[in-house]
């Protein structure tokens, strides 16, 4: 009987102890280093969500773990990102999100997409931004229907697709 009242009051606390993963961090509790890099967050961050306030502990986390020369390009970047309009912010925010929705293999293949691209020439890079920037909505909707179906082809299909193209 005693066992069934043990396991019964576990049983209404796991919640709870679902939830004591996510509370929320006081600033004393905090390492000096993580108030160090913290600091400007002091007078706000007791107001903070405690989910917020895990995502920056582990932001600090990773941050202690970065080279001279990977802190110097996520400063950088940083930078760059509050110089952005707030609408082209919220922009990117969306397409973010809309990539996260992907399927693993799927942003998979994108990111390789976008690593051969940063492979190419500057100058072809730019000729190709030229080229995508002055089509329009039609021209650029048949570009990537094209494009999948290209994809599916096989290399000996995609060789002589190519041939005729360029007779």
């Amino acid at each position: 009987m005693m066992t069934r009242a043990i396991v019964f009051v576990l049983i209404l606390l796991a919640p709870l102890a679902a939830m004591a993963g996510d509370a929320a961090i006081g600033w004393d509790e905090l390492s000096r280093q993580e108030r160090k890099l913290l600091a400007p967050l002091q007078d706000s961050w007791d107001t903070l969500p405690a989910e917020r306030q895990q995502r920056l502990r582990k932001g600090v986390a990773r941050w202690q773990h970065l080279s001279p020369e990977q802190r110097a390009r996520v400063k950088q970047r940083f930078e760059r990102w509050q110089r952005l309009p707030p609408q082209q912010r919220a922009r990117v925010r969306q397409r973010f999100e809309r990539f996260m929705t992907l399927p693993p293999a799927e942003r998979r293949r994108l990111r390789e997409q976008y690593r051969e691209f940063r492979r190419l020439p500057a100058e072809r890079r730019q000729q190709l931004r030229e080229r995508w920037r002055s089509m329009t909505p039609q021209q650029r909707r048949h570009f990537i229907e094209r494009r999948e179906q290209i994809r599916h082809l096989t290399p000996r299909q995609r060789r002589e697709l190519h041939r005729q193209r360029h007779r």
